[in-house]
């Protein structure tokens, strides 16, 4: 058994995981352990507190418990505020704390873009404008070419959560490029795990969204190497990538 630890903020789409644990294989186990959220706020001061080391270090001992191989901080905005090198360290005092190898839904989604082989990008964000805008810097400072960033303005992931499909295809729909080789949707309040393949068929290109590259990345740091199609491209490239 395989065991996967994700320290997820309040409560807005953490139904995408057991969905996705159904689609992996039978020998892997995701726990999500909720992380106070503070003020549910896409506001770049809000972010930085709900991403604070002291607030994330709560959720630690009860996902020792579990028996974790590793953990991915399951959040996006909550780290790229940090910047690139503030979410390394971020990153590196979770994994002190926590004893196992650690990251983030910001660094996944780097990863899964050097998986996936594409350098351009467009990104699709419900946060509002100056926030995705950080997440472009973000990726940027990784490498990525972002040609277009579509911001939704939604402050808070309680209403994020709320949405169903008719809004998340409009958000990939309004987010493409034409020169973009994937899209991604950065937030894991965004209920994704459904739609993967149906949103790769309808724009014709790689998809990557929160909750599914949070999940990719923990099976990355653990060596796992799943094929499971109805999660979209990512999960169907071989071989793993080692970052």
């Amino acid at each position: 058994m395989t065991a996967l630890g994700f320290l997820y903020p309040g409560h807005s789409a953490e139904d995408d995981y057991p969905r996705i644990e159904q689609l992996l294989a039978s020998d892997i186990r995701l726990d999500l352990i909720h992380t106070d959220i503070g003020e549910d706020a896409h506001r770049v001061d809000a972010l930085r507190r709900m991403g604070a080391a002291e607030r994330l270090a709560e959720g630690v001992e009860a996902l020792r418990l579990t028996g974790a191989e590793a953990v991915v901080w399951a959040c996006t905005s909550g780290s790229f505020v940090y910047g690139w090198e503030g979410a390394h360290e971020q990153v590196r005092a979770l994994a002190r704390t926590a004893g196992m190898p650690a990251s983030s839904t910001s660094f996944a989604f780097v990863h899964a873009v050097r998986e996936l082989g594409v350098r351009r990008v467009a990104v699709g964000a419900t946060y509002p404008d100056d926030v995705a805008d950080l997440f472009a810097d973000f990726l940027r400072a990784a490498g990525v070419e972002v040609l277009a960033v579509r911001g939704s303005g939604i402050i808070t992931a309680a209403e994020v959560g709320t949405w169903g499909d008719a809004e998340l295809f409009a958000l990939a729909e309004a987010a493409d490029h034409p020169d973009a080789e994937a899209i991604l949707l950065p937030d894991t309040a965004l209920h994704t795990a459904s739609h993967l393949t149906a949103l790769e068929q309808h724009l014709a290109k790689p998809v990557l969204t929160a909750n599914q590259v949070t999940v990719w990345e923990a099976l990355r740091l653990t060596d796992r190497r799943v094929n499971a199609p109805e999660l979209g491209s990512l999960f169907t490239k071989e071989p793993i990538v080692q970052v």
